[in-house]
């Protein structure tokens, strides 16, 4: 034991050595106190690891006080310990075990921004906003994003519990959900759905979605594309290098796309359309609500200050602060905001959203099953059937009891008729 107390004692002092010297340049003169803060710091961990009850484990007192600092700047910073740092890597490859949801917190509360598509949480019938105030029965109050996710993960096939406070209907609700393996295909849709109306509906912006989108608009253009509706509804962000690429599809070059600011220089980064073959032509229109946040806020603003497409739906998430992950020593790592994001017009989206040109509301309508309630739904008998017998589905026909994607079409054939008569 005191072995280990004087081990600990040496590493606590070569740690105090190292702020010293990084004091002695400007950083004492911003910050006189820091040495001596850093220093009661020290004393803590000292009496913890002497005088506790129990026997503690340094790393893990380390660990604890590293997140706790870090949880304390804002809600979307964390300390990566290995194991989350190691999901990390694996969801940002796009499949990743869990429940399907992308989780922030807001006012205090856990705050789901989104439920993936085709997940077991989407299937369940989660929504945007639901707030999460128990994971098996444990209220989340103080639950920081890093232990909730840790809760809500785990061996697909097993069932976790939540109850999530759903504000719009004044409720508590009790999900019991199955946990699956999450994989994430970026582009969900990418179709001609009306009279050379294409659609795109990207769910994510991730290593390869830019990619993935290019192909998709080849795609549309080879097949009559002259129009048409990018879908960014329930997409709650990603890579915002990503984002901007997506973008770039579509703007003249040159064309300030979204900018950043933090409060080093090298933080403070333009980032503007480069492609001298988009399709500036083309009209758009762009679906959000309020499960779009982070990269597809960038897409919509930009569009919008850029008055290069119509944006539809209901007013965004509001997430507008960039994150790097800054690798550790002992493969951890640290999430941490480091910038803002600002629209072309020098908005501010983060706590604000993206309020749409055209407000419309009650989008897509999900086909959910009750939980606990096992059935074939009608539509999957018809698409048995039609399948089987040959018929042809009308592709717009698919969309009927979507208002938000039905008025897109409408808004686009109506331009298309506007075009006609100015000939």
């Amino acid at each position: 034991m005191h072995k280990k107390i004087v081990v600990f004692i040496f590493l606590v002092a070569a740690v105090l050595t190292a702020v010293s010297l990084v004091c002695s340049g400007t950083v004492r003169n911003k910050k006189p106190d820091l040495f001596k803060q850093v220093q009661l710091f020290s004393d803590a961990l000292v009496l913890v690891q002497t005088d506790y009850v129990d026997e503690t484990n340094p790393k893990d007192i380390i660990y604890g006080a590293i997140s706790g600092m870090i949880s304390s700047l804002d809600t979307h910073s964390q300390f990566l310990d290995p194991d989350t740092y190691n999901e990390l890597k694996v969801e940002t490859e796009g499949k990743f075990g869990g429940l399907g949801i992308e989780l922030t917190i807001k006012d205090g509360l856990l705050t789901i921004v989104t439920p993936i598509e085709d997940t077991p949480a989407w299937k369940a019938g989660i929504k945007p906003q639901d707030k999460i105030v128990k994971i098996n029965d444990e209220i989340t109050r103080d639950m920081n994003l890093t232990d909730a996710v840790k809760k809500l993960r785990g061996n697909p096939g097993e069932a976790v519990k939540i109850s999530v406070l759903r504000e719009s209907e004044k409720k508590i609700l009790d999900f019991n959900i199955v946990r699956g393996i999450i994989k994430i295909k970026d582009i969900k849709d990418a179709k001609i759905i009306d009279n050379g109306i294409g659609y795109i509906r990207v769910v994510e912006f991730r290593e390869n979605t830019a990619r993935d989108f290019k192909s998709a608009l080849d795609k549309l253009s080879k097949e009559g594309m002259n129009a048409l509706i990018l879908d960014l509804r329930n997409n709650p962000g990603g890579l915002l290098d990503v984002a901007v690429d997506v973008a770039d599809n579509f703007l003249e070059k040159g064309k300030m796309i979204v900018y950043t600011k933090g409060r080093k220089p090298s933080q403070n980064l333009e980032f503007t359309s480069q492609n001298a073959n988009a399709l500036k032509d083309l009209p758009i229109v762009v679906i959000i609500n309020e499960g779009s946040a982070s990269g597809s806020e960038i897409v919509a603003a930009a569009f919008q200050d850029n008055k290069r497409a119509i944006i539809l739906g209901t007013k965004s998430f509001g997430k507008g602060s960039v994150q790097t992950v800054i690798p550790l020593g002992e493969n951890c790592a640290l999430r941490l905001t480091t910038s803002r994001y600002f629209t072309p017009s020098g908005k501010q989206i983060h706590g604000e959203g993206v309020i749409p040109d055209i407000i419309v509301e009650n989008g897509r309508k999900v086909d959910v099953q009750e939980p606990g309630v096992e059935g074939v739904k009608a539509e999957e008998i018809f698409e048995k059937i039609e399948k089987k017998e040959g018929v042809k589905k009308d592709p717009a026909g698919e969309y009927k009891d979507d208002t938000q994607l039905m008025r897109a079409i409408d808004i686009l054939k109506a331009l298309k008729i506007y075009e006609k008569k100015q000939l």
